[in-house]
């Protein structure tokens, strides 16, 4: 799922693209990508790109008149740009075209699954609506942040990752964010001692304006591609079985359902191996409790 830092990096190179340019069309191919049916689609043909920002991960295109394009990645979508008109879609992957003077903008999402979106409101209380409600850590205090996370009681990746309280934050860089912090993904949020919470806001903070800057250096004036949750830089998300950039144990992981935990024992869990709910419950006894049983 793009998060904070691709929906920056896909921000910075949309601005010099379509700020200022008229939107001459919008072709939906998806029934299921609109949310919306009033205002229609046609109401936004004709008008000029007047501001770009991020809610969230949502993208939000404003155009002139108080009109808003709100778009959601979701998991797989994703956005790509053609210096030329691309007149058909993708008919497996293509759910809508937005139609410029200066190109076309493509919205596709891989997999069998839609759950990308695209709302079209009217006037900034139309994008209120669809704000989560997460605290953006940009210009954030320590206090804030605390507030944020422990707004209910919760595992970290989970209250990380929640976006009805922290804002722009996904599964790849809670990851970073809890390695950096030196805390363990399943540590109850509640249960932090006062350094333990400056540490984790400290890591947050840093790790989400390192990370953007790295995408949007690294895009430079092309257009982001191949953007996924995975980065060859990152010190343990996707990173399972290799070793840690800091202290050298064996990154591990956590599976449930179709989404996964990266983590160091050996900076994280004091050098425990957390239970795995797939592999733990096949292996059993033989499932390693500690770095020094994983090596043997």
């Amino acid at each position: 799922m793009p998060e904070l830092p691709e929906i920056e990096a896909y921000l910075a190179a949309l601005r010099p693209r379509i700020e200022g340019v008229v939107l001459d069309s919008i072709r939906v191919q998806s029934f299921s990508l609109l949310r919306t049916f009033d205002p229609p689609v046609e109401a936004a043909f004709g008008r000029p790109v007047v501001g770009l920002r991020r809610l969230g991960k949502r993208i939000v295109v404003e155009l002139d008149g108080d009109l808003f394009l709100v778009v959601h990645l979701m998991v797989a979508g994703r956005l790509h740009w053609f210096d030329e008109k691309k007149k058909p879609l993708q008919r497996k992957y293509g759910l809508a075209a937005f139609d410029f003077a200066t190109g076309t903008l493509t919205l596709t999402e891989a997999g069998t699954k839609r759950r990308a979106s695209l709302h079209i409101v009217s006037g900034e209380d139309g994008v209120a609506a669809l704000d989560p409600g997460g605290l953006e850590l940009d210009g954030s205090t320590r206090e804030e942040f605390v507030a944020a996370l422990t707004a209910e009681r919760h595992t970290l990746k989970r209250a990380l990752t929640d976006a009805r309280y922290i804002s722009g934050i996904g599964g790849a860089f809670a990851d970073e964010i809890m390695h950096r912090a030196r805390l363990s993904p399943l540590q109850m949020n509640t249960n932090l001692d006062d350094a333990e919470l400056t540490r984790l806001y400290e890591a947050a903070v840093a790790s989400l304006e390192e990370w953007t800057r790295i995408r949007i250096e690294e895009t430079g004036d092309a257009f982001p591609e191949r953007v996924t949750a995975f980065h060859p830089k990152m010190a343990v998300h996707g990173k399972y079985g290799k070793p840690c950039p800091v202290c050298g144990a064996p990154v591990q992981r956590i599976v449930y359902a179709d989404r996964e935990t990266n983590y160091c024992p050996g900076c994280q869990t004091g050098g425990k191996i957390l239970a795995d709910r797939s592999l733990s419950r096949l292996l059993k006894d033989d499932w390693p409790q500690s770095l020094e049983e994983l090596e043997d």
